[in-house]
């Protein structure tokens, strides 16, 4: 196996080409719940009312929509990471979601004309020897939906923007340019990233965020922005304790060092005129237990008009499958899990009670597998069941939600201890078992 293993790698690393030799940036990141203190019973409902909602904002139809400036009511805020930057000179904190579903890079900045409420003191523009403005004719400017020209406070032409998300949310302000500072083992600079100085901003911003990093496909995520030939990311344990993980621009030489398994590696699909920026991949089956969803390829596949398909997306919780292929799901679960169903009123997931006090063990639930084109995801009983206790019964629930449309999203959650490779150059996904906190 550990033969077969190094030469998985090796090939790997040769397909990859010459970003194998490029020096990589290292970013930490939190999940929004680390450090509170929450039971997991709280964590499984603030996970799914999470991921319902960033599922519903991710659906075609939505994204379609008019968007007006103005969170839609009763909405509930759907961030999943945030990653710890610093802008500017000397450096200044920003905690930004991370967001691989859109592109643009920006934080709230003084001064203010409308700010959501964040811990962090906001982005001071004249506190940074570094800070400078993006011109009008630049391609980050012109890379933007709508841009437009407006002279700024030091009398010159400057890049305006605004940018609105599907959930209502917007931010209003000016494309700016200065140093990053990524927070890793060692402290990475650099120089001249571009990015959204946001004075008005308005929506669902209620996760201590500051503002959002875009590792999308398009010109001014960060990815791009650093002309790196690809990106991954290591999600720690979420129900654990409260570990950083760990998103890499560009291939360091000891990526897979923490790998327990062989690499499995899928195409990315080209991308649809009406979601440019996610990363869609081909789903082509679903496996539990010794059961084959009587699901067609179909189902999964991405349409003309942009409709349906599966992406994977960092900002979801849980997978989000169409309603007729989570109940096939549910049934087969039921059908082979040997525990009582367990209702539980305030969640809407398929829940079972486990034996005695404890939890349930590997064995009281079956195997989940994703079938990817040219991959599998073999999925470990932590990342698609969820252990908790429910008026003093332990319960053990299924992770994966029904959306409301005819798209696939596969969730963060899915992916904990995952080590998922984003290799732009060469159009590809790849992910291997790994024990992220080592990383």
């Amino acid at each position: 196996m550990c033969k077969q293993l190094a030469l998985v790698l090796t090939l790997l690393a040769i397909s990859l080409g010459h970003a194998a030799a490029a020096a990589s940036v290292r970013m930490k990141v939190m999940h929004v719940d680390a450090g509170r203190g929450l039971t997991n019973r709280e964590l499984l409902q603030r996970l799914s009312s999470r991921s319902k909602a960033r599922a519903a904002r991710l659906l075609p139809k939505a994204a379609s929509a008019p968007v007006t400036p103005g969170a839609i009511p009763g909405a509930v805020p759907d961030t999943e990471y945030l990653a710890h930057l610093a802008i500017g000179t000397p450096p200044q904190p920003v905690q930004l979601t991370l967001d691989t579903g859109s592109d643009l890079v920006w934080t709230q900045c003084r001064p203010c004309i409308s700010c959501f409420r964040q811990a962090l003191p906001y982005f001071d523009p004249s506190l940074s020897s570094t800070f400078a403005g993006v011109p009008c004719r630049s391609t980050a400017c012109q890379s933007l939906r709508k841009p437009s020209c407006v002279r700024s406070p030091r009398g010159q032409q400057a890049c305006a923007y605004s940018y609105s998300y599907a959930d209502g949310s917007v931010t209003i302000g000016r494309i700016e340019a200065d140093t990053v500072t990524f927070d890793g083992h060692t402290a990475t600079a650099v120089t001249g990233v571009s990015f959204g100085c946001g004075h008005d901003n308005t929506g669902i911003f209620e996760s201590n965020e500051t503002g959002i990093v875009g590792f999308g496909r398009g010109f001014l995520s960060l990815p791009s922005q650093l002309k790196v030939g690809n990106f991954s990311h290591c999600f720690t344990t979420i129900t654990g304790a409260a570990a950083p993980s760990a998103v890499l621009l560009g291939l360091p030489a000891n990526l897979y060092n923490s790998a327990r398994g062989v690499v499995q590696t899928t195409p990315l699909v080209r991308n649809p005129p009406r979601n440019p920026n996610f990363y869609y991949v081909s789903l082509r089956g679903i496996t539990v237990g010794s059961t084959r969803l009587p699901v067609p390829e179909s189902a999964f596949t991405l349409r003309d008009d942009g409709d349906g398909g599966t992406i994977i997306d960092s900002g979801t919780g849980m997978t989000s499958l169409p309603e007729d292929v989570y109940k096939l799901m549910r049934e087969a679960f039921v059908a082979q899990v040997r525990l009582r169903v367990y209702n539980v009123r305030s969640l809407s997931q398929l829940c079972f009670a486990a034996p005695s006090s404890s939890t349930a063990k590997p064995d009281d639930v079956p195997k989940l597998l994703f079938h990817f084109e040219g991959a599998t995801l073999d999925l470990p009983r932590e990342n698609y069941m969820f252990d908790a206790v429910e008026e003093g019964r332990s319960i053990t629930c299924l992770a994966i939600n029904a959306g409301g449309g005819s798209m696939t999203i596969v969730g963060n959650y899915q992916q904990q201890n995952m080590h998922v490779l984003y290799d732009l150059a060469n159009g590809k996904l790849s992910f291997v078992p790994a024990q992220c906190e080592k990383l």
